[in-house]
């Protein structure tokens, strides 16, 4: 039901809810009798013979309209919604089969009879009446155990900030946090592990507020620095810099299930996605309070702003609702609509609380508190907004088909049209219309496979043509081709209201409607309701981002301990439900998020905290007592090691080499992509792979296209695009061995690290390798490691040599010779040919074996598992 409800038939409704949830389908009394006999007598056939074998189930539904059913004319096709109840002269059905729209007549083939004309604008005016358009269905009877699970599971209790008691150990630490962690180790019979050491510590650190390796300048000045606040003047210089917001931004891209793509069954790129990553690394560098961060990314187009720029901001947040997944290439409007309905649903449901209520769309919850009625009353909300893509669903589309800059967030400010480009507007609009009706004519005739006058299939001609227009008409209508900057995000609808429970999750089987609102599970207080006037949104973010709330801080604040160690105090950090993990230190998850709502939801406060305590400084050492009680340490008695994430090792190996360019870019080599399908071998994947190949920048930068992620994030467990990813998996396999033996980005590092010690005049050999150590380990170099590595680069020179006599070697490399090794971007990218690359080692072997040993060298150290591993 999208039409408006007053507030007297609203409360009404509520009351309904309240008294019987038992709801059933609206019946039709005597007095629609008459209407119902209108409708099987004129417009059910009149609709059977002229609509049906273009638009229905049973058909492609040309246009994404379905006329077999009343939703599908309610929400319509690319043209909108079909029929306006009560208002025939809206109505686009009404107009077509009218014929006084010169782009759209209805049927194509013929005109109906005035009479025919006249009953169809009748049936609209008097409300459009279907019978059996609701079902009949009862929602069923409450679970009886929903009471007892909201009151007793544990996530969805009230905060409670714990007594924290005298530390039974002065030594262990004075901070809160560690004497409740030490109460529980002693519980259990555990003792915790000394201290790690400064150098340990500062690459730990380092990698976990920055995701980057320290410089052996900074691990210098760290162990030299013996004033009793250095630790604490590392952690703050550390949080104040730029790559906290990149490397923590990022940790929020996983929940956000960022993409510059819709991945799915048609891949379309999102030119304007880049826009919402660069306002998450804002908001992360600068600190945004978490609750505000939130807000903006729910509702940041309703929420007031002091600037122009704030509102921009704000508009580009709501992004966080626009990227995920989307299959354009839906048949039908309405299903393409719920399905992403669905997504926002599931990915604010466990982004931010927790849970995963969108396992309500067909039945009630089989483990949460959440019965169906709550997933429509937020989806409600959502139907009530525009999802604002930048794409439209088709069947079967091609070219720009998808593509509709209308549905896209325009920012900066509004300016006013050119005359002469608006004229240009009608005529190209006319074209593409001509163009269409065409090339549909020819899509389903035998004419279509006649040749035409260059010897190609008239239907392929067509096609080419409507291409072209369309790509004409896009440069002339996209704010983005007339300089006005875009951004994906979502809006209030112009039709605002609740929706139906769609049976079974079937978005064409409707039962009643339910009034929008929040889930029913927690209770909190002082959130306004929504305003009927309104999609709901704002009222959902306050209600989300309320103190009284207790999972949104609890969830937000075990994401950040998971970062900082390895495992969440609840290890599944997405799912607070009862089928999620209990905590391991409830108290210290309250502690944690009553701290955090005091500081003012503070993240960078929440970080500094938790890092400074005695507990995060512990070593990662093993004690066998220890390992046999709690081998996974859930009590923290030591810190576990962690394996590097994909965007960290490629860093690192940039930053070695001294390759790393930390100077953010502007926009993203996907904002020049056409929004035309992606084929994993075209062009445009090869082009994108070349400009991935010869990017030096930080990984979060990079070109984030679903199902064309590149292999140097993809062979270290980089997120799932498509979901919620607050815990990346980790895995030890054979291919991440073999990307570091044999991949040309990490041969082309290795060089540069070569390239960087052999440059150093100043150094004998043993110097270069401690020197070597330091780079990659940050940590110098044993005796022994000195003289075995000499060894080998001595063997392998002399090796080198031989297989490679008579060509000379200089006796020292210069830069063009290691040059040679890294082979030049094309310069048409479309032509790149990586075939070739794993020969880099042979050319240096041949042009200078020293080069090539040390790059060896440097590669095995790449390889090692103390490069990959914090301890």
């Amino acid at each position: 039901m999208v039409a408006r409800l007053s507030f007297a038939a609203s409360t009404l409704l509520i009351l309904c809810v309240a008294f019987s949830r038992a709801l059933w389908a609206e019946t039709p009394s005597t007095d629609n009798a008459a209407a119902e006999e209108f409708f099987e007598k004129k417009i059910r056939p009149l609709l059977v013979d002229n609509c049906y074998n273009c638009h229905s189930a049973s058909t492609n539904s040309q246009g994404g309209l379905r006329a077999d059913d009343r939703n599908g004319l309610l929400v319509g096709g690319d043209r909108g919604p079909a029929i306006v109840p009560g208002d025939p002269e809206n109505s686009v059905l009404i107009r077509a089969v009218s014929h006084t729209d010169g782009d759209l007549k209805m049927p194509p083939k013929k005109r109906l009879s005035t009479d025919q004309v006249a009953d169809l604008t009748q049936w609209v005016k008097d409300g459009a009446l279907w019978p059996g358009s609701r079902v009949q269905v009862p929602i069923g009877e409450p679970n009886p155990e929903y009471d007892s699970l909201r009151k007793s599971h544990w996530s969805w209790q009230p905060i409670r900030a714990p007594h924290v008691p005298v530390a039974s150990d002065p030594d262990w630490g004075n901070s809160p946090i560690d004497v409740l962690l030490y109460e529980q180790l002693t519980a259990h019979g555990l003792r915790p592990v000394a201290e790690a050491d400064k150098k340990t510590l500062i690459r730990r650190l380092t990698f976990d507020l920055t995701g980057l390796p320290p410089t052996p300048q900074e691990i210098d000045a760290f162990l030299w620095d013996a004033a009793s606040d250095a630790y604490e003047r590392l952690v703050d210089r550390l949080l104040a810099s730029h790559a906290f917001g990149e490397h923590w931004g990022r940790h929020w891209l996983d929940v956000a299930r960022y993409g510059e793509s819709t991945g799915s069954s048609r891949n379309l790129p999102y030119p304007h996605a880049w826009r919402y990553r660069d306002y998450v690394i804002d908001a992360l560098h600068k600190d945004k309070a978490y609750d505000q961060f939130v807000r903006e990314q729910i509702a940041g187009d309703l929420l007031p702003a002091d600037s122009a720029t704030q509102r921009d901001e704000q508009l580009t947040a709501t992004g966080f609702l626009a990227l995920g997944v989307k299959d354009v290439n839906q048949r039908y409007k309405v299903r393409f609509v719920m399905d992403n309905i669905d997504e926002q649903i599931d990915t604010v449901s466990r982004a931010v609380l927790g849970l995963t209520a969108s396992c309500a769309r067909c039945h009630d919850h089989k483990f949460d508190p959440i019965p169906t009625e709550d997933y429509y009353a937020l989806a409600g909300i959502f139907h009530s907004s525009d999802l604002c893509s930048g794409l439209r669903n088709k069947m079967g589309g091609g070219g720009l088909d998808y593509y509709d800059s209308q549905m896209l967030l325009p920012l900066g400010p509004e300016r006013a049209p050119d005359p002469e480009v608006l004229i240009k507007i009608d005529t190209a609009k006319s074209a593409v219309a001509a163009a269409r009706e065409e090339f549909e004519a020819l899509r389903g005739s035998p004419a279509g496979d006649e040749p035409g006058p260059n010897g190609r299939p008239k239907r392929a001609m067509a096609r080419q043509k409507l291409r072209k227009l369309q790509l004409e008409l896009s440069a002339l209508t996209d704010p983005a081709a007339n300089g006005r900057p875009l951004a994906l995000g979502i809006r209030d609808a112009k039709t605002i209201g609740d929706t139906e429970i769609r049976v079974r999750g079937e978005a064409e089987k409707l039962g009643p409607a339910v009034p929008r609102g929040f889930l029913s599970l927690l209770a909190v207080p002082g959130v306004p309701g929504i305003d009927p006037l309104h999609s709901g949104r704002l009222e959902l973010a306050y209600w989300l981002t309320s103190p009284q709330n207790p999972l949104t801080p609890r969830v937000f604040v075990n994401r950040v301990w998971n970062h900082l160690f390895g495992q969440g105090l609840v290890k599944s950090v997405d799912n607070f439900g009862v089928t999620g993990d209990a905590p391991s230190h409830p108290e210290l998850l309250d502690l944690l998020a009553a701290r955090f709502i005091a500081d003012g939801w503070s993240t960078k406060k929440l970080v500094r905290a938790i890092v400074l305590t005695h507990t995060y400084r512990l070593s990662s050492d093993e004690l066998p007592g220890n390992m046999a009680v709690d081998p996974s340490a859930r009590f923290v008695w030591r810190h576990n090691p962690r394996r590097l994430g994909a965007e960290e090792i490629r860093d690192a190996l940039l930053a070695m080499g001294g390759k790393l360019d930390l100077v953010p870019p502007t926009g993203s080599p996907a904002q020049d992509l056409p929004v035309t399908e992606l084929r994993n071998n075209g062009p445009e994947a090869r082009k994108l792979a070349s400009i991935v190949a010869a990017n030096v920048g930080r990984s979060i930068y990079l070109p984030l296209l679903r199902d064309l992620t590149p292999t140097a994030l993809a062979a270290f467990d980089f997120a799932e695009q498509g979901m919620v990813t607050g815990h990346r998996d980790t895995t030890t396999v054979a291919p991440q061995a073999l990307y570091l033996l044999n991949d040309p980005f990490v041969l082309r590092q290795s060089l540069n690290l070569a390239e960087r010690l052999l440059r150093r005049d100043d150094l004998d050999d043993t110097s270069r390798v401690d020197w070597a150590y330091r780079f990659t380990l940050g940590r110098g170099a044993t005796t022994e490691e000195i003289e075995r590595t000499k060894a080998y680069l001595m063997d392998y020179e002399n090796v080198a040599k031989d297989l490679f006599s008579p060509t000379p070697a200089p006796a020292a490399p210069d830069a063009n010779t290691v040059a040679v090794a890294a082979k030049p971007a094309p310069a048409n990218p479309d032509e790149a040919d990586q075939t070739d690359e794993p020969v880099i080692a042979e050319k240096v072997q041949a042009t200078n074996p020293r080069a090539s040993a040390w790059a060896s060298f440097c590669q095995a150290l790449f390889g090692s598992a103390e490069f990959r591993y914090l301890k």
